[in-house]
């Protein structure tokens, strides 16, 4: 499904807070609010909109994050997502290019939990090796 100027308008206002009524995001796109209420139930049932969902602020979030750059053996991205997805401190993975195969998120309580967290990942089956960057503040965050 093609997206059109006004439906890139509509994600950016519910991208911001995706809490607005559907007669404020009409009342700011200059649209009917039963257009706009279309629109949205067109760009969920296409999967564009797959979801709403609440942003933390920094002080209800775990205490600690970081970012592990995963270098792996070829074929073995499987295995290894799926020990991945098994450690409830992963909370994103991406495939990337370059010297590092996966670029995985990390969210931890304490210390012990990220180290034990970066010590299991670095034992998974068909991890050639890692290196982890902690997170010690952010400057710029527009969200998911």
């Amino acid at each position: 499904m093609q997206t059109d100027e006004t439906d890139r308008a509509l994600i950016a206002l519910l991208q911001e807070n995706a809490r607005l009524p559907v007669a404020t995001l009409a009342r700011r796109l200059g649209l009917a609010r039963t257009t706009v209420q279309a629109r949205l139930e067109r760009l969920e049932n296409a999967g564009i909109i797959t979801g709403y969902s609440v942003r933390l602020s920094q002080s209800a979030r775990p205490a600690l994050r970081a970012t592990a750059l995963v270098s792996i053996e070829p074929r073995s991205g499987p295995a290894v997502l799926a020990r991945l997805k098994s450690l409830p401190q992963v909370r994103r993975v991406h495939t990337t290019s370059g010297r590092f195969d996966l670029i995985v998120t990390l969210e931890a309580e304490t210390t012990e939990a990220l180290d034990e967290t970066l010590d299991r990942i670095g034992e998974a089956k068909g991890v050639r090796g890692s290196e982890s960057l902690i997170h010690l503040s952010t400057k710029l965050d527009r969200g998911a």
